[in-house]
């Protein structure tokens, strides 16, 4: 199995970073775009698509600032997958932040992924 490569990639959002910290903090705020459901236990997220179950744990979380998960199959220790909020000094613009990594072939597949999640985020945060 090859190394995954870190990546970064980021979206303005019209939203309170105290609103959208509920949407990437929350099993019930993922479920509302991120999974078909999420279930939590703890520090153990599951996520759930088309009836197949990924189990996650949650390895840090600053309210309102960002949360950071593992995926349990994960091999590789130092992959994880974070969500920030950045809120703009000047412009107080609200962005979101993520941190993910890919197989180096799979990269921008994962952006895709990503754009397209955060684009179910958008409508539900009515900031598409």
């Amino acid at each position: 199995m090859s190394e995954k490569v870190k990546f970064e990639i980021e979206f303005v959002i019209q939203s309170s970073p105290q609103l959208l910290y509920t949407y990437l903090s929350t099993p019930s705020g993922l479920s509302e775009w991120f999974a078909d459901n999420v279930n939590s236990r703890g520090e153990k997220f599951y996520f759930i698509w088309d009836g197949s179950e990924e189990e996650a744990k949650l390895l840090k979380r600053k309210s309102e600032e960002f949360v950071k998960f593992r995926w349990e199959e994960e091999e590789q220790a130092d992959c994880f997958f974070e969500m920030r909020i950045i809120v703009d000094e000047i412009t107080s613009d609200v962005s979101l932040f993520i941190t993910d990594f890919a197989e180096e072939d799979e990269i921008e597949e994962s952006k895709m992924l990503w754009t397209n999640q955060v684009s179910s985020l958008k409508q539900v945060l009515g900031s598409a």
